[in-house]
């Protein structure tokens, strides 16, 4: 296929040299739900060889990496028939405009994302003055131009269903994001969280590099909306998944996954909404 040259990141993409002892390493959760680490970031394949698709693409300049593992779990030359992206973040996009330009494939987001993936608006600056840890202190560094992909992203069914993802529904849990959403399966329980919540402490490097699990709300330094983001949390909370994939940290299931969301919900403000930053409005919940 030839290159689409309207297709452009930011000016501020580059590679980001960070990653953990995760990096490489795929998990696979439900017969038809391999999570894969690219560096800090999961992504997942959703399906079988007979049709299954990508959820977010990763970080800048793993495209190589993306298009390896696909391959190796669904066949030679094999392609998903679309893109689904939780939230345009440079690391869960990093590597989208070479994987489209590969594969000829849609790419579907929510309404309120595509501003920032159509070069319309620029995400908020990382709040490098957060606390949380080294990893905020760093995020200056970290891409928040929009990036343009034009004409191949589309928006989600308004129906809430999941193109090729069958039995699957998206839900709309902004806060990290505006258009950030979460996909669930309710026949199994199953749900792709995004940085709805997370499964690691991001702020830490520490954790980051070990990839410690503990249950953690979005992101601090990327996220404006603490109001919205408790929201979420809730929404996802009161869906009782069996077993949740996040976009950082390692998948979490059964007991341990319930009573964790519960202590996130009833904690909230202690264990999420950081004690000082910019995007920090107080009082706490």
């Amino acid at each position: 296929m030839e290159k689409d040259n309207n297709m452009h990141y930011g000016k501020d993409y580059k590679y980001i040299p960070t990653t953990s002892v995760g990096s490489g390493v795929g998990i696979k959760v439900l017969p038809d739900l391999y999570s894969h680490t690219i560096q800090i970031v999961n992504i997942c394949y959703v399906g079988t060889e007979s049709g299954y698709v990508l959820v977010d693409a990763g970080m800048p300049d793993s495209a190589e990496k993306i298009i390896q593992v696909a391959e190796e779990q669904f066949g030679k030359g094999s392609k998903p028939n679309a893109i689904i992206l939780t939230h345009g973040h440079f690391d869960h996009v990093g590597a989208i405009i070479e994987l489209v330009n590969h594969w000829n494939i849609p790419v579907y987001a929510h309404e309120l994302e595509i501003p920032f993936l159509t070069g319309k608006q620029n995400y908020p600056e990382p709040d490098s003055t957060v606390e949380g840890g080294i990893v905020a202190k760093m995020s200056p560094l970290f891409p928040n131009e929009a990036i343009d992909l034009g004409n191949r992203v589309e928006l989600l069914p308004a129906d809430e269903s999941v193109p090729g993802m069958p039995g699957w529904k998206w839900v709309h849990t902004p806060g990290h994001t505006p258009g950030h959403i979460s996909l669930f399966r309710e026949e199994d329980r199953s749900l792709i969280a995004g940085d709805a919540f997370v499964t690691v402490k991001q702020e830490s490097l520490y954790k980051v590099l070990t990839q410690e699990q503990e249950i953690s709300g979005p992101p601090r330094y990327l996220t404006p909306d603490w109001d919205a983001a408790f929201q979420s949390v809730k929404t996802l909370a009161n869906l009782k998944p069996s077993v949740a994939v996040t976009g950082h940290g390692l998948p979490m299931t059964g007991d341990l996954l319930s009573s964790s969301l519960e202590k996130l919900v009833n904690e909230f403000a202690e264990i999420a909404i950081p004690d000082y930053g910019k995007y920090v409005n107080k009082p706490k919940h």
